[in-house]
């Protein structure tokens, strides 16, 4: 009698999309104890693993289903990631606040709906051409993860009263998600100047973390 395996794949090619969605779900639990410093550094973790996941597979010949596979637990750990977690940041950031709950909300739901629509255009275009994708549709819901931390740093620096500016910087981003505008992928030369602001906002908050101690 055959062994059953278990669900899913489990090659290299998913193992930082893994990672990055349980940094991402660490990142919500923190955030319920109102520890937003490492909230933002677990998303800036989860945001490097989403930057060089896609590099890993591509290192594989995958089969067919594991290319789908792979397009959709990007896309729901994304939904983790950039979507929910976020949307509870700002939620518990902001005093809990029907305000911040309605467009915490509304945030969530339009990440959901501009990675629902990639899943299905990107198993439609793979089916057209083996061609890396070279632009996104509508701004990437990883955006979040490069916003979010220099909202934070920034409202922190200036000691702000108020949480407006992550309201706001949810209008934004939402708005982009759905958004129908082509924007081209960063090449290597791009990527390495989003690394570098990245780093940058990484230190920032690791210094405000270690001033909080």
């Amino acid at each position: 009698m055959d062994k059953k395996k278990p669900l899913g794949y489990y090659n290299y090619t998913v193992i930082l999309t893994y990672i990055g969605m349980l940094l991402g779900f660490a990142g919500i639990l923190v955030v319920i104890r109102e520890d937003y410093c490492k909230a933002v550094l677990l998303l800036i973790g989860a945001g490097i693993c989403d930057m060089f996941d896609g590099a890993v597979a591509s290192t594989k010949k995958r089969t067919v289903p594991e290319k789908r596979f792979g397009i959709q637990i990007d896309s729901l750990s994304d939904l983790i990631n950039f979507g929910v977690m976020p949307a509870v940041f700002v939620y518990m950031i902001s005093g809990q606040t029907l305000i911040a709950a309605t467009f915490s909300s509304l945030y969530a739901l339009a990440a959901l709906i501009r990675l629902a629509y990639f899943n299905v255009s990107e198993e439609e275009r793979q089916e057209r051409t083996t061609e890396r994708r070279k632009y996104y549709d509508g701004v990437p819901v990883t955006t979040i993860a490069m916003l979010l931390p220099l909202v934070y740093v920034v409202h922190s620096k200036l000691n702000l009263s108020g949480n407006l500016g992550f309201i706001i910087m949810l209008i934004v981003c939402g708005t982009g998600f759905l958004s129908p505008v082509g924007i081209k992928k960063p090449n290597m030369a791009g990527k390495i100047v989003l690394i570098i602001i990245g780093l940058g906002e990484l230190f920032e908050v690791l210094v405000m973390g270690w001033h909080m101690v």
